[in-house]
C-alpha cells in the first residue's frame, strides 16, 4: 500500500502518472461540465478550477513530450555510437584472439607437415603456409581497423599516418598528411572521431571516387581540433539527409560529430572532388590545456 501511495504521489512526475492524471482530471472536467449544462445551473467555483487544473496537466504533458522528442534522438545517436564502438572492439578481440592463435596454430602445424611431406608434395605445403601467412596478416589488419590500438600508445598523427600507409599501399592515390603542431593531449573520444573520419573517407575514395591525390591536413585552432581532407576525385552531391538518401558513410560522419558537439562540412560536386572539413571543439577541461599546448609550441 506504501508503495503504490509513494508512486503516485511522486514528484516530479512522471511521463505515465502525468498521463494518468491529465485523463482523469479531462474525463471529471468533461462529465461535471455535462452535469452543470443538463441541469442548466450556473458554474461553480470548483468546477471551474477543475478545468483549469485539466488544462495544466495538459500543458505538462505538452511539455515533457516536447522534451522527450527533443532529447531522445540525440541520446539515440549518442547510445548507437558507444554500441558501435564497443561491438567493434569485441569483434577486434575475438579476430585477434580467436581466430589469429587458430591460424597461428595452423601455420605452425602446416610447417611440421612441410618438413616431412615427399618432394612431390613440397609445392602445395609452400602454398598452404603462404596462404596461412596471408590470411593472418589481413585478419591482424582487420583487427586493427576495428580497434585501433596505437592511438593510444602512438597518438593521432602517427595512427593516421599508419593507417593511410597500410591502405593505401598498393593503390594509385598519392597521399599526403600535413600536421603542422604537436597533437598531444587530444581527448580519446576526440581522436577515435577523427580517426573514424578519416578512416570512412579512404574507404568512399577507394570504393567510388576514384582520386588519384590525397590530402589530409591536421591543426589545433583556439577554437578546436580542425580536421581536412581533400581528393581530386569524381565527386558527388551531397545530401541534405545522408542517412535517408543511402550515403551511410557521410550519415556516420555526422553523427560521430555531432556527438562531441562540432560541425561537418561536405564541399563536393560531380567530377571536381571532395572536401571534407570538421571542426572538434575543445571540452571545458581541455581547452586550457591546448590552449597552454599551442603557446609552449
Amino acid at each position: 500500500m506504501y508503495a503504490s501511495l509513494k508512486s503516485i504521489t511522486r514528484w516530479p512526475p512522471s511521463r505515465e502518472n502525468s498521463r494518468r492524471l491529465t485523463v482523469l482530471l479531462c474525463a471529471c472536467s468533461t462529465l461535471g461540465s455535462l452535469v452543470i449544462y443538463g441541469l442548466s445551473m450556473p458554474l461553480p467555483l470548483g468546477l471551474l478550477l477543475l478545468n483549469v487544473a485539466a488544462l495544466g496537466c495538459v500543458w505538462v504533458q505538452y511539455r515533457l513530450s516536447q522534451k522527450s522528442i527533443g532529447f531522445q534522438p540525440q541520446e539515440l545517436a549518442d547510445r548507437l555510437l558507444q554500441v558501435q564502438e564497443n561491438e567493434r572492439h569485441r569483434l577486434s578481440r575475438e579476430l585477434h584472439d580467436d581466430i589469429g592463435q587458430l591460424l597461428t596454430a595452423a601455420k605452425l602445424q602446416s610447417a611440421w607437415l612441410q618438413r616431412r611431406m615427399p618432394e612431390e608434395l613440397q609445392g602445395q605445403c609452400v602454398v598452404l603456409c603462404e596462404t596461412l601467412e596471408e590470411t593472418l596478416a589481413k585478419v591482424r589488419d582487420v583487427s586493427a581497423i576495428l580497434n585501433p590500438r596505437q592511438l593510444t600508445s602512438l597518438g593521432l598523427e602517427a595512427s593516421l599516418r599508419a593507417h593511410l600507409l597500410k591502405t593505401l599501399a598498393n593503390t594509385p592515390v598519392h597521399w599526403s598528411l600535413e600536421c603542422h603542431q604537436r597533437l598531444t593531449g587530444i581527448p580519446e573520444e576526440m581522436a577515435v572521431a577523427a580517426f573514424r573520419i578519416t578512416q570512412e573517407a579512404v574507404t568512399n575514395i577507394l570504393r567510388h571516387a576514384e582520386a588519384k591525390n590525397l590530402l589530409v591536413c591536421l591543426q589545433r585552432l583556439p577554437q578546436g581540433l580542425s580536421l581536412s581532407i581533400r581528393d581530386d576525385g569524381q565527386g558527388f552531391a551531397p545530401a541534405q539527409d545522408p542517412g535517408r538518401e543511402g550515403q551511410r558513410g557521410m550519415a556516420g560522419m555526422s553523427e560521430r560529430i555531432s556527438q562531441l558537439g562540432g560541425t561537418l562540412t561536405v564541399t563536393s560536386e560531380p567530377g571536381k572532388g571532395t572536401q571534407i572539413e570538421a571542426l572538434f571543439p575543445w571540452a571545458p577541461r581541455a581547452l586550457e590545456r591546448a590552449s597552454t599546448n599551442k603557446v609552449m609550441h
